[in-house]
């Protein structure tokens, strides 16, 4: 989610880019104001393969980071302790005073079968959450892509 909220404005951004590009293009009429033009559609189209490429280069970062944590998920890091304190702390009835009345029994085979339940669903969900942001990584490497190409293309056609 944290990553659409970026990439919104940055498309924004780049259609305006285009936009303002297309009509730089298009407006100029004498050999001044040509020449005006060109300089700033130069620039333009360099300021245009530097948002790209830098979209492009945080896309693959953020892929390899991803494959990373599909490779090796973040650990559990609640303890069996832990995680048994907390189921007897949440079985105990209490009175009024707050003191405990009764402290029930668990059974420490079934506890542990649990707790290695949770674990592995915690993996499980870990490794999921690094598909998913390697999905969306892609689409930072695959969208600005085309548009970097095209202006390259572009540059190396007015040199």
């Amino acid at each position: 989610m944290s990553l659409m909220i970026i990439l919104i404005p940055v498309v924004i951004l780049l259609f305006l880019f285009l936009l303002i590009g297309f009509l730089i293009s298009k407006g100029s009429t004498t050999f001044e104001e040509k020449r005006s033009a060109g300089m700033i559609r130069v620039v333009y189209y360099y300021l245009i393969l530097f948002m790209t490429l830098m979209m492009t280069i945080g896309g693959s970062v953020a892929a390899f980071m991803a494959i990373a944590d599909i490779v090796s998920p973040s650990t559990y890091y609640q303890t069996y302790s832990d995680y048994k304190e907390m189921k007897l702390a949440n079985k105990t009835k209490y009175d009024e005073s707050g003191k405990p009345i009764s402290v029930p029994e668990i059974d420490e085979d079934e506890l542990l079968a649990e707790y290695n339940t949770v674990v592995a669903q915690e993996k499980e969900r870990n490794r999921e959450m690094a598909w998913n942001s390697l999905i969306k990584s892609f689409g930072w490497i695959i969208i600005p892509l085309p548009v970097f190409i095209f202006y390259q293309r572009k540059v190396r056609r007015n040199e």
